[in-house]
């Protein structure tokens, strides 16, 4: 990618016209890297959901200038988790997509670097984590090149809307 592609590059917060492509980037996720068709109406609903309340978290995009109007090229979520031993919030980043033509081009790095910029700039927020799919190495290699470092906690949970298909009433490890 030209230098002057990525300089163009804007990140800024998502806009509630931008639910459409947030939820064809979120199903194209979850087709991607579980395999794992969403209901779309209830997908939408929870994307709305974080625009109507957000207590829930906030949405980035990525976008680029195409003719006269701009692109959006990459997405991510992010949602709070209270720290009673920091006494803070920790910004969870879930949800991340790059459209295939823009990975590996920077732009999931240009997201990650204004979610930091945001997180340091507030004395509330005490760090951010993500969590990445086990056999997802690629997006492991991706968050380590950005510094971020595995963590020594595991996910558990108890999933009581999606569960894995080829284990009956199993759940998935965490979802965005």
């Amino acid at each position: 990618m030209s230098t002057s592609i990525l300089d163009r590059l804007i990140v800024r917060p998502a806009r509630v016209q931008d639910v459409e492509v947030l939820v064809d980037f979120s199903a194209a996720m979850a087709l991607e890297t579980e395999g794992r068709s969403l209901d779309e109406d209830r997908l939408r609903r929870g994307t709305l959901a974080v625009f109507e309340s957000p207590t829930r978290g906030f949405y980035v995009v990525a976008e680029l200038p195409h003719e006269s109007s701009q692109v959006v090229v990459g997405q991510l979520l992010v949602t709070y988790e209270w720290s009673d031993w920091r006494n803070a919030t920790f910004w969870w980043i879930q949800s991340v997509y790059v459209h295939p033509g823009w990975r590996r081009r920077g732009v999931y790095r240009r997201m990650h670097e204004f979610i930091l910029r945001q997180a340091r700039a507030r004395s509330d927020v005490c760090g951010v984590r993500l969590y990445v799919e086990g056999e997802n190495t690629v997006a492991q290699a991706a968050y380590s090149r950005v510094g971020l470092s595995s963590s020594t906690y595991r996910v558990f949970q108890d999933d009581f809307v999606l569960t894995r298909k080829d284990a009956g009433s199993q759940p998935l490890g965490k979802e965005g």
